[in-house]
């Protein structure tokens, strides 16, 4: 069944952001919508995650109905879009250049930002336990693990004179959290899928 708030796109979406002075930039708001409609914290809420992407007591101020109806619209045009890519078993990390070692810096903190930040963070949907089965909380750990990776090997830039190394140790990290998302997806949330879908109430 088609989304009735459909996704705006990126380009717009962004520009959504800044009028708003959101600082969470949209390659993590993406990643931790993907991680909350994972997450097994069931009495999270699209509300709840919308309000992380600011700090607390700085969320916008919506002046009128119509405003709040549509900056909801447009969250959960994206929500649906990421939920529609969720039950395809489809979400991919953004893609970046890697021409040179500026370029390699962005990619591994964007990197760590949309596992860590976004995943992750999104998964745990403001619970610092959740009951998991042993074999999803190894996953999740793993995660964690691939996220400093990214730290580890953004350390490593500046003294290497082969990037074409650096370039490879950065697809395989991104292999194996791709991996693990659909780990997680296939195990945990497609059997479950159609009580998920959560209210903006």
């Amino acid at each position: 069944m088609k989304s009735q708030n459909e996704y705006i796109g990126d380009d717009k979406f962004k520009k959504m952001l800044e009028h708003y002075h959101c600082p969470t930039p949209l390659h993590v708001v993406k990643m931790r919508i993907s991680g909350a409609i994972c997450s097994p914290n069931m009495g999270l809420r699209p509300t709840d995650v919308i309000s992380s992407f600011w700090p607390q007591g700085k969320t916008p101020r919506l002046e009128t109905k119509p405003e709040a109806e549509l900056f909801f619209k447009f969250f959960m045009g994206l929500w649906d879009e990421m939920f529609h890519k969720i039950k395809l078993n489809e979400i991919k990390l953004l893609i970046m250049p890697t021409k040179d070692k500026d370029a390699l810096k962005v990619y591994c903190r964007n990197r760590y930002e949309e596992v860590e930040s976004g995943y992750i963070e999104g998964f745990w949907g403001g619970q610092e336990d959740l009951k998991l089965p042993r074999y999803m909380a190894e996953v999740i750990d793993s995660l964690s693990d691939l996220a400093e990776a990214y730290n580890k090997i953004a350390s490593q830039i500046e003294a290497s004179k082969n990037l074409d190394n650096i370039k490879s140790a950065l697809h395989n990290t991104d292999k194996m959290v791709e991996k693990a998302i659909s780990f997680i997806i296939e195990n945990s949330v497609l059997p479950r899928i159609e009580d998920i879908k959560r209210s903006i109430n």
